[in-house]
């Protein structure tokens, strides 16, 4: 249910659009129908002639191919859209403008039209279809002569298959010439490469049993690459093995190399000798200090000499020895090369044989390949020979254009209705468009969702000044409305200040106030209006009193707030005037006086409501927003965007107002039908005779909630 409810609703503001453009569619619709009706008027009459012409491809090219390709072409399915195409290009067109003159025919009166226009004006007059599932194009010409549009459409079909004719017989005899040089240059590849095989056979002496014979043996040599391989990958051990001992014996001691030489399997006669002395004299010297020999004896003296002997011996051949296993290294290295050398030369070698072999291979398969295709060519030349010839015909004409009675174009009522449909959804488009365009508020819902703050009260357009109107005026109904929903938003009972602020000027705010203020004084509160308003004063104007001394003479500390309040000839309503602002006093209501004058008649009045300049515009807005309790905005229906809007309630709420709701003001029930039902108690609240006004009693002050009377 809600779906379809939410449904009807954007029918209905579609249909308002509708409504509130309907004068700019009508005007767009009507536009377009005379300019299409005078369009019309002034368009030439044009007759259609229409030939019919069946097309065919061409397969003159040669049948059969060498190994079994098909040099014909197959059917093509573009084919028919190729020549539709073909048709409209200068090929076609510039022998039909010769022979049929039209570049007199075209041009103006003393004039010649040039080539590449009459080329263009005759493109633009075909009309040209195809047939479908068939190989027929009708060729279609308009033309303001009957009988020139017929001959031009006969012509065109003419020269069409005459050039088809033409290149038919080009092709057959392009296509002859090419296969003769292709069976003669074949030829000559079968004599080149068996001439190429036989040479490379004699220079390698090349056994070959049968030269002609595909799949024939050819034999090839076996190197020694196995043998010099396993001679290399041992020679490359030993001499990683040489190369381990030597960074050992290079990187020990004397002490630990004559110990590990063994484990090396390095033998040395002079070591083999001289170490077990040595080690002898160091066990004997181990046993004369147990056995508490001193130092100066002369056997201990003895053998310490003796074992420097064998030490430097020892030394002295370790030495030999790194040496001799140095060299050893070099000799194995050189070893490895010499190998390493050899077992490259074998591998080139044998490669050597391989590719002897391999390139007669090629040779002898190059051969055998281009007389294969050499036998092939001259057969299919020979047959080719046979069918050429027969000749086809390409092009048909099968219905020759006749001169038309009765012309063709222009179709004044297809034209018009096109043009109502244009102008009718130009004018529906234009209209959408423009209201896409209009960011303006335009609903109640647009207010509350872009705001978030709810509408207190709707005010129709042209509403007058209600302490001046004779009796009770339907007007008062839409600010009781908003007096009630002010006094039931209040952000605390006691808040009895206020103001109106807007985002610009002439949104209707110091009427709305001031109509706000008289209503709330027939209710029987006592209510005080300020005009902060130093810019732009207007409320002395609506209360029709002097503006010399006022709210600025007192902020400027010239007069007390007694001397400045005047009394009005509405009972319970009083006014303090703005006053008139001296140039040099500039942001006089950012001050303390302010702020005490609000405090006093905070205390003395009821309600007390004070007219503010637009926020965005100057400061004082703001200042006034920051110190009373409550603000309320006037947004003017269908005038500013909401981002402007959305300004304003940012602007309130970055100074501490308290923002309660909107007055949406100025709306057209005539236009916003949609929100007509706001305007209803014109009728049902209207005067009616004898209706006695009895004004509600004066509340103390202040007024935790003051009773809201209603008066009719």
């Amino acid at each position: 249910m809600n779906e379809s409810n939410e449904v009807k609703l954007h029918f209905l503001d579609y249909w308002r659009v509708i409504k509130l453009r309907f004068g700019l569619i009508l005007l767009v619709f009507f536009l377009v129908m005379v300019t299409a009706g005078v369009v019309i008027k002034f368009l030439p009459k044009e007759y259609l002639s229409t030939a019919t012409m069946e097309v065919k491809q061409d397969n003159s090219g040669p049948m059969q191919l060498p190994f079994g390709g098909n040099g014909r072409q197959g059917y093509d399915p573009q084919f028919v859209a190729t020549q539709f195409q073909i048709l409209q290009k200068t090929e076609i067109l510039y022998p039909v403008i010769e022979r049929l003159k039209l570049t007199e025919d075209y041009s103006a009166t003393g004039g010649r039209l040039p080539l590449a226009h009459a080329y263009a004006k005759l493109r633009n007059s075909m009309n040209l279809k195809e047939v479908r599932n068939t190989s027929l194009i009708e060729i279609g010409v308009y033309d303001t002569d009957a009988q020139r549009a017929a001959n031009i459409a006969n012509t065109i079909a003419v020269v069409y298959q005459e050039k088809r004719t033409a290149d038919l017989r080009k092709s057959m005899d392009n296509g002859l010439d090419q296969l003769k040089d292709q069976v003669e240059k074949q030829r000559e590849v079968v004599e080149h490469t068996a001439g190429d095989a036989m040479k490379i056979r004699a220079r390698d002496g090349i056994i070959d049993p049968d030269p002609d014979k595909e799949n024939s043996q050819v034999g090839t040599k076996e190197g020694a690459v196995a043998f010099n391989m396993q001679q290399l990958q041992e020679q490359q051990v030993r001499v990683v093995e040489l190369e381990r001992q030597l960074d050992l014996i290079k990187n020990l001691s004397p002490e630990f190399l004559m110990n590990i030489l063994p484990t090396l399997n390095i033998q040395d006669a002079t070591i083999s000798n001289t170490l077990p002395r040595f080690q002898e004299a160091l066990a004997m010297e181990a046993w004369l200090t147990s056995s508490g020999i001193g130092e100066n004896h002369p056997r201990m003296k003895s053998l310490k000499a003796q074992k420097k002997t064998y030490s430097m011996i020892l030394s002295d051949q370790l030495e030999s020895v790194r040496k001799a296993q140095s060299n050893k290294m070099l000799f194995e290295k050189d070893k490895l090369k010499a190998l390493e050398t050899r077992m490259e030369e074998s591998k080139k070698s044998e490669i050597e044989e391989k590719t002897k072999i391999s390139e007669y291979i090629d040779a002898k398969n190059k051969y055998i390949q281009a007389r294969k295709i050499s036998d092939q060519l001259e057969t299919t030349l020979t047959s080719e020979r046979v069918k050429r010839q027969v000749e086809s015909d390409m092009a048909i004409i099968w219905q020759k254009a006749e001169k038309s009675d009765f012309p063709d174009k222009p179709h004044s009522l297809f034209y018009m209705l096109v043009a109502a449909v244009i102008g009718l959804g130009s004018g529906v488009l234009l209209a959408f468009f423009i209201e896409y365009l209009d960011t303006s508020v335009k609903t109640i819902d647009d207010v509350e969702r872009y705001l978030q703050i709810p509408v207190l009260a709707v005010i129709p357009k042209d509403v007058s000044i209600l302490m001046n109107a004779r009796g009770d005026s339907p007007d008062a109904e839409a600010y009781r409305i908003l007096r009630t929903n002010i006094e039931f938003n209040k952000p605390q009972r006691d808040a009895n200040t206020f103001t109106l602020i807007s985002g610009g000027p002439g949104e209707g705010k110091s009427t709305t106030l001031n109509n706000l203020a008289y209503t709330c004084a027939r209710g029987g509160y006592n209510v005080l209006v300020v005009d902060a308003d130093l810019r732009r004063a207007s409320q002395h104007k609506l209360f029709n009193v002097e503006n010399k001394v006022g709210l600025t003479d007192y902020l400027l500390g010239r007069v007390e707030i007694d001397e400045i309040v005047k009394t009005t000839k509405i009972d319970n309503l009083s006014f303090i005037p703005s006053g008139e602002l001296p140039e040099d006093a500039l942001g006089i209501l950012n001050s303390q006086r302010m702020t005490e004058l609000i405090a006093k008649v905070k205390q003395q009045y009821d309600l007390v409501f004070f007219d503010a300049p637009p926020i965005l515009g100057v400061s004082d807005g703001s200042v006034i927003v920051s110190e009373v309790d409550v603000t309320i905005m006037v947004v003017q229906h269908r005038r500013f965007p909401r981002a402007m809007l959305q300004r304003v309630k940012q602007n309130v709420t970055n100074v501490g107002g308290h923002l309660i709701g909107v007055v949406l003001n100025n709306f057209d029930a005539k236009h916003d039908d949609g929100y007509a039902y706001y305007n209803n108690y014109y009728d049902y609240y209207g005067p009616r005779p004898q209706r006695i006004e009895t004004a509600a009693p004066k509340l103390p002050s202040p007024s935790p909630r003051p009773a809201v009377r209603e008066d009719y």
